[in-house]
């Protein structure tokens, strides 16, 4: 399962980027497989490890925010594995290059 998830503390800091990095040592320390993106985070676990994981990552940023909206996409397709680096792989090859493009 793939799930891509995105905190968005209200009502406290503006740049949010202290309860971004806190949530973001509760996702490496899980030590489930993740990718951070500029609007969120992706996942890849069974259902009850990611959810729990999004649980935690929530009540951490309600700690420091009067308000709080997560958002959540689910990716349940029976049997994948290795989502995060071969769902990328796969359109990568069938371009001819990398696709990720950082501008500096």
């Amino acid at each position: 399962m793939l799930v891509q998830f995105s905190i968005i503390p209200l009502g406290g800091d503006p740049s949010m980027s202290d309860e971004v990095a806190e949530a973001l040592r509760i996702v490496h320390r899980s030590g489930l497989p993740y990718q951070l993106t500029p609007s969120g985070t992706c996942v890849e676990g069974e259902w009850e490890e990611v959810s729990e994981l999004i649980r935690q990552c929530h009540e951490q940023t309600r700690r420091t925010s009067p308000r709080v909206i997560t958002t959540i996409k689910i990716d349940d397709e029976g049997g994948a594995r290795n989502q995060l680096r071969d769902s990328v792989a796969s359109i990568e090859e069938k371009v001819g290059h990398r696709l990720q493009r950082i501008p500096s």
